[in-house]
Protein backbone atom coordinates (compact mmCIF):
# COMPACT_ATOMS: atom_id res chain seq x y z
CA UNK A 1 0.00 0.00 0.00
CA UNK A 2 2.85 2.51 0.91
CA UNK A 3 4.46 1.94 -2.43
CA UNK A 4 0.98 1.98 -3.98
CA UNK A 5 0.80 5.61 -2.60
CA UNK A 6 4.43 6.48 -3.22
CA UNK A 7 3.61 6.06 -7.29
CA UNK A 8 0.65 7.75 -7.30
CA UNK A 9 2.65 10.99 -5.25
CA UNK A 10 5.13 10.62 -7.96
CA UNK A 11 3.04 10.66 -10.84
CA UNK A 12 1.47 14.05 -9.64
CA UNK A 13 4.32 15.46 -9.15
CA UNK A 14 5.31 14.72 -13.01
CA UNK A 15 2.04 16.05 -14.32
CA UNK A 16 1.88 18.96 -11.80
CA UNK A 17 5.02 19.62 -13.22
CA UNK A 18 4.39 18.95 -16.99
CA UNK A 19 1.29 21.32 -16.14
CA UNK A 20 3.88 24.11 -14.91
CA UNK A 21 6.20 24.12 -17.93
CA UNK A 22 3.55 24.24 -20.08
CA UNK A 23 1.05 27.07 -18.54
CA UNK A 24 5.13 29.22 -18.40
CA UNK A 25 5.48 28.38 -22.68
CA UNK A 26 2.10 29.23 -23.57
CA UNK A 27 1.83 32.88 -21.60
CA UNK A 28 4.89 33.19 -23.26
CA UNK A 29 3.62 34.02 -26.59
CA UNK A 30 0.41 35.50 -25.48
CA UNK A 31 0.08 39.45 -26.66
CA UNK A 32 1.34 42.45 -24.00
CA UNK A 33 3.98 44.02 -22.44
CA UNK A 34 3.91 43.09 -19.15
CA UNK A 35 6.61 46.20 -17.94
CA UNK A 36 4.02 48.75 -19.39
CA UNK A 37 1.03 46.97 -17.68
CA UNK A 38 2.70 47.02 -14.32
CA UNK A 39 4.48 50.61 -14.38
CA UNK A 40 2.45 52.29 -16.91
CA UNK A 41 2.91 54.07 -19.90
CA UNK A 42 4.22 56.80 -18.99
CA UNK A 43 7.15 55.69 -16.54
CA UNK A 44 10.67 56.92 -16.79
CA UNK A 45 13.36 54.09 -18.65
CA UNK A 46 15.07 53.07 -15.12
CA UNK A 47 11.82 52.15 -13.59
CA UNK A 48 11.12 49.71 -16.52
CA UNK A 49 14.58 48.26 -16.47
CA UNK A 50 14.12 47.57 -12.91
CA UNK A 51 11.30 45.99 -13.22
CA UNK A 52 12.59 44.03 -16.31
CA UNK A 53 15.61 42.91 -14.29
CA UNK A 54 13.70 41.68 -11.24
CA UNK A 55 11.44 40.06 -13.05
CA UNK A 56 13.84 38.40 -15.41
CA UNK A 57 12.54 39.14 -18.53
CA UNK A 58 15.90 40.35 -20.02
CA UNK A 59 17.59 36.56 -19.86
CA UNK A 60 16.11 33.99 -22.54
CA UNK A 61 13.39 31.80 -22.41
CA UNK A 62 14.84 29.06 -21.26
CA UNK A 63 16.83 31.05 -18.23
CA UNK A 64 13.11 32.22 -17.53
CA UNK A 65 11.67 29.07 -17.41
CA UNK A 66 14.57 27.27 -15.14
CA UNK A 67 13.91 30.95 -12.90
CA UNK A 68 9.78 30.53 -12.79
CA UNK A 69 10.23 26.34 -11.50
CA UNK A 70 12.94 27.17 -9.01
CA UNK A 71 10.76 29.88 -7.58
CA UNK A 72 7.79 27.55 -7.85
CA UNK A 73 9.79 24.67 -5.80
CA UNK A 74 9.53 24.32 -2.15
CA UNK A 75 13.43 23.54 -1.69
CA UNK A 76 15.87 25.72 -3.98
CA UNK A 77 19.15 27.42 -3.53
CA UNK A 78 19.88 31.08 -3.54
CA UNK A 79 22.34 33.47 -2.65
CA UNK A 80 21.91 34.83 1.03
CA UNK A 81 20.83 37.74 0.35
CA UNK A 82 18.79 40.40 2.23
CA UNK A 83 16.54 41.03 -1.00
CA UNK A 84 15.94 37.20 -1.58
CA UNK A 85 15.16 36.88 2.34
CA UNK A 86 12.46 39.48 1.61
CA UNK A 87 11.43 38.04 -1.53
CA UNK A 88 10.75 34.74 -0.85
CA UNK A 89 10.74 34.91 2.88
CA UNK A 90 12.61 31.38 3.41
CA UNK A 91 14.02 29.38 6.23
CA UNK A 92 17.74 28.25 5.46
CA UNK A 93 18.80 24.42 5.95
CA UNK A 94 22.20 24.36 4.57
CA UNK A 95 24.92 27.46 4.41
CA UNK A 96 27.56 27.10 2.00
CA UNK A 97 29.46 30.50 0.79
CA UNK A 98 27.22 33.32 -0.22
CA UNK A 99 24.46 30.72 -0.94
CA UNK A 100 21.76 28.37 1.09
CA UNK A 101 19.83 25.46 0.49
CA UNK A 102 16.47 27.15 1.75
CA UNK A 103 12.94 25.77 2.57
CA UNK A 104 9.85 28.29 1.65
CA UNK A 105 6.52 28.02 -0.08
CA UNK A 106 5.72 28.71 -3.65
CA UNK A 107 6.86 31.94 -5.28
CA UNK A 108 3.97 32.75 -7.78
CA UNK A 109 5.35 36.17 -8.63
CA UNK A 110 3.45 39.78 -8.16
CA UNK A 111 0.39 40.96 -9.73
CA UNK A 112 0.86 43.08 -12.78
CA UNK A 113 -2.15 45.33 -12.18
CA UNK A 114 -1.56 45.32 -8.51
CA UNK A 115 1.87 44.54 -7.27
CA UNK A 116 0.48 42.23 -4.88
CA UNK A 117 1.80 38.53 -4.23
CA UNK A 118 -0.32 36.19 -6.42
CA UNK A 119 -0.61 33.72 -3.12
CA UNK A 120 -2.02 36.32 -1.46
CA UNK A 121 -4.77 36.76 -3.94
CA UNK A 122 -5.27 33.47 -4.45
CA UNK A 123 -5.88 32.84 -0.75
CA UNK A 124 -7.78 36.11 -0.48
CA UNK A 125 -10.23 34.32 -3.40
CA UNK A 126 -9.85 30.69 -2.18
CA UNK A 127 -12.35 30.66 0.90
CA UNK A 128 -15.48 31.43 -2.02
CA UNK A 129 -14.74 29.26 -4.49
CA UNK A 130 -14.74 26.13 -1.86
CA UNK A 131 -17.91 27.27 0.10
CA UNK A 132 -19.77 27.17 -4.27
CA UNK A 133 -18.17 24.15 -5.20
CA UNK A 134 -19.18 22.31 -1.93
CA UNK A 135 -22.51 23.51 -2.01
CA UNK A 136 -23.39 22.55 -4.92
CA UNK A 137 -21.60 18.88 -4.82
CA UNK A 138 -23.80 18.36 -1.96
CA UNK A 139 -26.98 19.85 -3.68
CA UNK A 140 -26.05 17.67 -6.43
CA UNK A 141 -25.53 14.67 -5.01
CA UNK A 142 -28.19 14.55 -2.63
CA UNK A 143 -31.10 15.41 -4.81
CA UNK A 144 -29.45 13.57 -7.80
CA UNK A 145 -29.76 10.34 -5.82
CA UNK A 146 -32.80 11.01 -4.41
CA UNK A 147 -34.16 11.65 -7.93
CA UNK A 148 -32.75 8.71 -9.59
CA UNK A 149 -33.78 6.40 -7.04
CA UNK A 150 -37.43 7.67 -7.73
CA UNK A 151 -36.78 7.19 -11.34
CA UNK A 152 -35.44 3.84 -11.07
CA UNK A 153 -38.28 2.54 -8.91
CA UNK A 154 -40.89 4.23 -11.09
CA UNK A 155 -39.80 2.77 -14.14
CA UNK A 156 -41.46 4.14 -17.65
CA UNK A 157 -44.15 6.03 -15.50
CA UNK A 158 -44.44 10.00 -15.65
CA UNK A 159 -42.29 10.35 -12.81
CA UNK A 160 -39.73 8.47 -14.71
CA UNK A 161 -39.64 10.22 -18.58
CA UNK A 162 -40.16 13.92 -16.63
CA UNK A 163 -36.94 13.27 -14.53
CA UNK A 164 -34.92 11.56 -17.77
CA UNK A 165 -35.78 14.50 -19.60
CA UNK A 166 -35.50 17.43 -17.18
CA UNK A 167 -32.01 15.94 -16.66
CA UNK A 168 -30.71 15.71 -20.28
CA UNK A 169 -31.77 19.34 -20.49
CA UNK A 170 -29.55 20.14 -17.97
CA UNK A 171 -26.19 18.25 -19.18
CA UNK A 172 -27.00 20.08 -23.00
CA UNK A 173 -27.44 23.60 -21.74
CA UNK A 174 -24.35 25.25 -21.06
CA UNK A 175 -23.56 26.48 -17.60
CA UNK A 176 -22.99 30.10 -18.34
CA UNK A 177 -26.71 30.22 -20.68
CA UNK A 178 -28.61 28.67 -17.38
CA UNK A 179 -26.82 30.80 -14.99
CA UNK A 180 -27.89 34.08 -16.99
CA UNK A 181 -31.25 32.67 -17.00
CA UNK A 182 -31.61 32.34 -13.45
CA UNK A 183 -29.80 34.86 -12.51
CA UNK A 184 -31.98 36.90 -14.08
CA UNK A 185 -35.47 35.01 -13.30
CA UNK A 186 -34.87 34.33 -9.77
CA UNK A 187 -32.74 37.36 -8.76
CA UNK A 188 -33.88 40.25 -10.73
CA UNK A 189 -37.58 39.64 -11.87
CA UNK A 190 -38.62 37.81 -8.93
CA UNK A 191 -36.63 38.90 -6.00
CA UNK A 192 -39.19 40.27 -4.45
CA UNK A 193 -40.98 36.77 -3.95
CA UNK A 194 -37.72 34.83 -3.81
CA UNK A 195 -35.51 37.81 -1.86
CA UNK A 196 -32.52 36.51 -3.57
CA UNK A 197 -29.62 39.27 -5.13
CA UNK A 198 -28.59 39.31 -8.93
CA UNK A 199 -25.26 39.32 -7.71
CA UNK A 200 -23.30 39.10 -4.30
CA UNK A 201 -20.74 37.52 -1.98
CA UNK A 202 -20.55 35.02 0.87
CA UNK A 203 -19.01 37.81 2.62
CA UNK A 204 -20.81 41.24 2.57
CA UNK A 205 -18.64 44.54 3.58
CA UNK A 206 -21.70 46.80 5.32
CA UNK A 207 -20.73 50.16 6.54
CA UNK A 208 -23.28 50.03 9.50
CA UNK A 209 -23.51 45.96 10.34
CA UNK A 210 -19.56 45.64 9.52
CA UNK A 211 -18.08 42.44 7.54
CA UNK A 212 -20.79 39.73 7.79
CA UNK A 213 -21.81 36.27 6.29
CA UNK A 214 -24.56 36.29 3.80
CA UNK A 215 -25.67 32.66 3.19
CA UNK A 216 -28.31 32.88 1.13
CA UNK A 217 -25.92 34.94 -1.77
CA UNK A 218 -25.02 31.30 -2.17
CA UNK A 219 -28.09 30.01 -2.79
CA UNK A 220 -28.52 30.67 -6.91
CA UNK A 221 -24.91 30.47 -7.76
CA UNK A 222 -24.73 27.22 -6.13
CA UNK A 223 -27.95 25.90 -7.87
CA UNK A 224 -26.77 26.98 -11.00
CA UNK A 225 -23.37 25.23 -10.63
CA UNK A 226 -25.16 21.66 -9.01
CA UNK A 227 -27.65 21.45 -12.27
CA UNK A 228 -24.94 19.69 -14.77
CA UNK A 229 -23.52 17.26 -12.14
CA UNK A 230 -27.79 16.57 -10.57
CA UNK A 231 -28.24 16.04 -14.23
CA UNK A 232 -25.70 13.04 -14.45
CA UNK A 233 -25.87 11.83 -11.09
CA UNK A 234 -29.54 10.82 -11.72
CA UNK A 235 -28.79 9.18 -14.58
CA UNK A 236 -26.16 7.23 -13.03
CA UNK A 237 -28.04 6.55 -10.16
CA UNK A 238 -31.51 5.14 -12.12
CA UNK A 239 -29.00 3.13 -14.14
CA UNK A 240 -27.76 1.85 -11.27
CA UNK A 241 -30.67 0.90 -9.51
CA UNK A 242 -32.27 -0.79 -12.14
CA UNK A 243 -29.33 -3.06 -12.60
CA UNK A 244 -29.61 -3.86 -9.03
CA UNK A 245 -32.97 -4.28 -8.64
CA UNK A 246 -32.67 -7.41 -11.09
CA UNK A 247 -30.84 -9.18 -9.30
CA UNK A 248 -31.61 -13.05 -7.61
CA UNK A 249 -30.39 -11.30 -4.09
CA UNK A 250 -33.52 -8.39 -4.39
CA UNK A 251 -36.09 -11.02 -5.16
CA UNK A 252 -34.87 -13.27 -2.33
CA UNK A 253 -34.50 -10.61 0.06
CA UNK A 254 -38.43 -9.52 -1.54
CA UNK A 255 -39.18 -13.01 -0.54
CA UNK A 256 -37.76 -13.56 3.35
CA UNK A 257 -40.70 -10.91 3.42
CA UNK A 258 -38.77 -7.39 4.24
CA UNK A 259 -40.51 -4.17 3.80
CA UNK A 260 -39.88 -2.72 0.53
CA UNK A 261 -38.06 0.37 1.96
CA UNK A 262 -35.36 -2.19 3.79
CA UNK A 263 -34.73 -3.75 0.77
CA UNK A 264 -33.96 -0.34 -1.21
CA UNK A 265 -32.30 1.31 1.46
CA UNK A 266 -30.34 -1.34 2.76
CA UNK A 267 -29.54 -3.96 -0.45
CA UNK A 268 -29.92 -2.21 -3.56
CA UNK A 269 -28.95 1.75 -2.97
CA UNK A 270 -25.81 0.97 -0.92
CA UNK A 271 -25.08 -1.56 -3.90
CA UNK A 272 -25.65 0.96 -6.24
CA UNK A 273 -23.94 3.97 -5.15
CA UNK A 274 -19.83 2.77 -6.66
CA UNK A 275 -20.62 4.71 -9.56
CA UNK A 276 -22.13 7.39 -8.57
CA UNK A 277 -19.11 8.36 -5.74
CA UNK A 278 -16.93 7.53 -8.32
CA UNK A 279 -18.80 10.76 -10.37
CA UNK A 280 -19.00 12.67 -7.10
CA UNK A 281 -15.17 12.70 -6.42
CA UNK A 282 -14.43 13.67 -9.93
CA UNK A 283 -17.11 16.14 -10.10
CA UNK A 284 -15.84 18.02 -6.92
CA UNK A 285 -12.32 18.98 -8.71
CA UNK A 286 -14.23 20.06 -11.97
CA UNK A 287 -16.61 22.00 -10.20
CA UNK A 288 -13.54 24.48 -8.95
CA UNK A 289 -12.55 25.04 -12.28
CA UNK A 290 -16.62 24.95 -13.25
CA UNK A 291 -17.16 27.71 -11.19
CA UNK A 292 -15.23 30.20 -13.23
CA UNK A 293 -18.25 31.72 -15.47
CA UNK A 294 -20.96 31.27 -12.36
CA UNK A 295 -18.67 33.14 -10.51
CA UNK A 296 -18.26 35.91 -12.85
CA UNK A 297 -21.87 36.07 -13.41
CA UNK A 298 -23.21 36.41 -10.13
CA UNK A 299 -20.26 38.87 -8.76
CA UNK A 300 -19.06 35.99 -6.47
CA UNK A 301 -15.79 36.49 -5.24
CA UNK A 302 -13.67 33.57 -6.05
CA UNK A 303 -11.12 32.08 -7.83
CA UNK A 304 -13.37 32.10 -10.94
CA UNK A 305 -13.73 35.73 -10.94
CA UNK A 306 -10.51 36.96 -9.96
CA UNK A 307 -9.00 34.55 -12.98
CA UNK A 308 -11.73 36.47 -15.44
CA UNK A 309 -10.31 39.52 -14.47
CA UNK A 310 -7.18 38.86 -14.81
CA UNK A 311 -7.22 37.30 -18.28
CA UNK A 312 -9.37 40.83 -19.23
CA UNK A 313 -6.71 42.69 -17.89
CA UNK A 314 -3.23 40.54 -19.26
CA UNK A 315 -2.70 40.07 -15.67
CA UNK A 316 -0.41 36.42 -16.91
CA UNK A 317 1.08 36.08 -13.15
CA UNK A 318 -2.50 35.44 -11.76
CA UNK A 319 -3.66 33.73 -14.14
CA UNK A 320 -0.45 31.18 -13.79
CA UNK A 321 -1.03 31.20 -10.47
CA UNK A 322 -4.95 29.82 -10.40
CA UNK A 323 -4.47 27.33 -13.14
CA UNK A 324 -1.72 25.92 -11.49
CA UNK A 325 -3.84 25.66 -8.38
CA UNK A 326 -6.78 24.31 -10.17
CA UNK A 327 -4.77 21.49 -11.63
CA UNK A 328 -3.53 21.02 -7.93
CA UNK A 329 -6.63 20.27 -6.62
CA UNK A 330 -7.39 17.91 -9.62
CA UNK A 331 -4.20 16.17 -8.95
CA UNK A 332 -5.27 15.73 -5.14
CA UNK A 333 -8.63 14.76 -5.27
CA UNK A 334 -6.96 12.09 -8.13
CA UNK A 335 -4.86 10.80 -5.83
CA UNK A 336 -7.11 10.95 -3.51
CA UNK A 337 -9.46 9.08 -4.85
CA UNK A 338 -6.82 6.47 -5.74
CA UNK A 339 -6.08 6.19 -2.61
CA UNK A 340 -9.67 5.10 -1.34
CA UNK A 341 -9.84 2.87 -3.71
CA UNK A 342 -7.03 1.03 -3.24
CA UNK A 343 -7.90 0.88 0.34
CA UNK A 344 -11.31 -0.84 -0.41
CA UNK A 345 -10.16 -2.98 -3.22
CA UNK A 346 -6.99 -4.73 -3.39
CA UNK A 347 -7.36 -5.44 -6.90
CA UNK A 348 -7.05 -2.29 -7.70
CA UNK A 349 -3.24 -1.73 -6.24
CA UNK A 350 -2.31 -5.21 -7.14
CA UNK A 351 -3.06 -4.25 -11.11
Amino acid sequence: MFQFILKRLAYGFLVLLGVAIAVFLLFQVLPGDPVAMMAGQRTDVSTRESITRDFGLDKPIGERLVLYLKDLSPLAWYENTEENRQKYGYTELVKAGNGALVLKSPYLRRSFQTNKRVDEIILDNLEGTIWLATAAMLFATGFGIFFGTVAALRQNTFWDHTLVSLSVVGISVPSFVMAILISLVFGYYLSDYTGLNLTGSLWVNDPVKGRYLELKNLILPAFTLGLRPLAIITQLTRSAMLEVLSQDYIRTARAKGLRFYQVVLKHALKNALNPVITAVSGWLASLMAGAFFIEYIFSWKGLGSVTISSVLNLDFPVVMGTTLVVALIFILVSILVDILYAALDPRIRLG
